[in-house]
């Protein structure tokens, strides 16, 4: 590459810090731009939910690199811009001042937006959501003062907060629209676990439910209003009910988007020029032969620099097994695999899930391993993904025996 590309990383996250910090490496000689809507240093987005939430982690712990690392490594950071469009043609970036910069390479990291709740009240001071740190300090601060919050949404983040909220003291409702928290990431025979482990730690889990209003004395917040009449006092409310990837720049370049930016195992999209990777990227996965978008941290943090080692032309095929961990009060677990809700046979456990140290193995109708998660069991993370990549039927006797080495199961 000559020394006047310029490769231009939208997106000043996990992912974009990671990207810069894989061009930097490949000592290209070109210039490598990083921008950023916050005007935070990049930073890990799991600690917003968990230790740094709960107050056991620093401020400085969560971020990806300490601001000298930037001038040192030669990328040239620039926070508080945001970016408004993409002009393909031209090789532009438009910014909100009007500005242009130009790129010969550019690799949206994105992310993702929270989910807004769709009903009256939701803009009631005391709503929060959590997604950026800013939004963590909120939550800390009220945790810090509430007696009593509501939850709205049983994904990770509402589980994580509302055993983050228990921790701290503070009584929780969970109104959660399935029969089961997590009901549709891990299906019924798992999700009772986490559904056990918060009623067991003190939560009010109410599940089947439908919020119709969120209630306010003025401009406050102070309760949930529920589809059949009932209330649920609250000094706040939490939402979590998803996140959208911002797309928004690959639809103003034309790009193809189909639940996030589409794109190949190399990460290009539907223009040569143009990369995206993490929770915006709808990537074709080599191993799984179809597109997924996955919105975890260790996608960000191995797959933008694939992208960028791509950018750099060197071949990349990305093929890393999805995997996520989750805290919860003294449950710790690790998940690895893919499966869409439904799209598997039957779970196979491992261990006692009563005293919560067991594996769980999700399976096709061909006794194929598709996804596995250890909870308060370690290092087995490899073996499992093993048994994913082997793709290969399984005895399922010797899957639930934990006398049976993983490693002897993979073929």
């Amino acid at each position: 590459m000559s020394t006047d590309e310029t490769y231009l990383i939208v997106g000043a996250s996990l992912g974009g810090a990671k990207a810069a910090e894989a061009l930097s490496a490949a000592g290209l000689g070109g210039r490598i731009v990083l921008l950023g809507a916050e005007s935070e240093l990049p930073y890990e987005r799991p600690a917003l939910s968990k230790g740094y939430l709960q107050g056991k982690a620093e401020r400085d712990s969560i971020y990806v690199h300490p601001r000298q690392w930037y001038g040192d490594a030669g990328v040239d950071l620039r926070l508080g811009v945001t970016a408004t469009s993409v002009d393909p043609a031209a090789h532009q970036v438009t910014l909100a001042d009007g500005s242009r910069i130009g790129y010969s390479r550019l690799l949206l990291t994105t992310g993702s937006s929270p989910r807004r709740l769709p009903v009256p009240g939701a803009d009631l001071d005391g709503v929060l959501y959590l997604r950026t740190v800013g939004d963590s300090d909120r939550i800390r601060e009220l945790l810090a003062r509430a007696s009593r919050i509501a939850v709205i949404g049983a994904g990770w983040i509402g589980l994580e907060v509302a055993a983050a909220a228990r921790e701290a003291g503070v009584a929780v409702t969970i109104l959660e629209t399935a029969e089961l928290p997590l009901l549709r990431v891990l299906g019924r025979e798992v999700a009772r676990v986490f559904a056990d482990l918060h009623s067991e730690h003190g939560v009010d889990l109410r599940s089947g439910v439908e919020v119709c209003e969120i209630t306010g004395d003025g401009q406050r917040a102070t309760g949930v209003l529920l589809s059949d009449g009932s209330r649920v006092e609250a000094d706040a409310v939490v939402v979590g009910v998803g996140i959208a990837p911002c797309t928004g720049l690959a639809e103003s370049a034309g790009l193809e988007v189909r639940d996030g930016v589409r794109v190949t195992a190399q990460l290009r999209s539907s223009d040569p020029d143009i990369y995206a990777a993490g929770d915006v990227a709808s990537a074709f996965h080599p191993l799984l032969g179809k597109h997924i978008r996955v919105e975890h941290w260790a996608n960000a943090l191995n797959q933008a620099p694939a992208a960028a080692r791509a950018m750099a032309g060197e071949p990349v095929s990305y093929d890393r097994v999805p995997y996520f961990f989750s805290d919860q009060y003294d449950l710790g677990m690790e998940y690895s695999g893919y499966v869409e809700p439904g799209g598997y046979s039957d779970v196979v456990f491992r261990g006692d899930v009563e005293g919560r140290e067991f594996l769980a193995f999700w399976l096709d109708a061909g006794s194929r391993v598709l996804a596995g998660m250890n909870v308060n069991v370690w290092d087995v993370t490899d073996p499992v993904q093993a048994l994913i990549r082997a793709g290969q039927p399984v005895d399922r006797a010797a899957l639930a025996d934990p006398g049976t080495a993983l490693d002897s199961l993979a073929g």
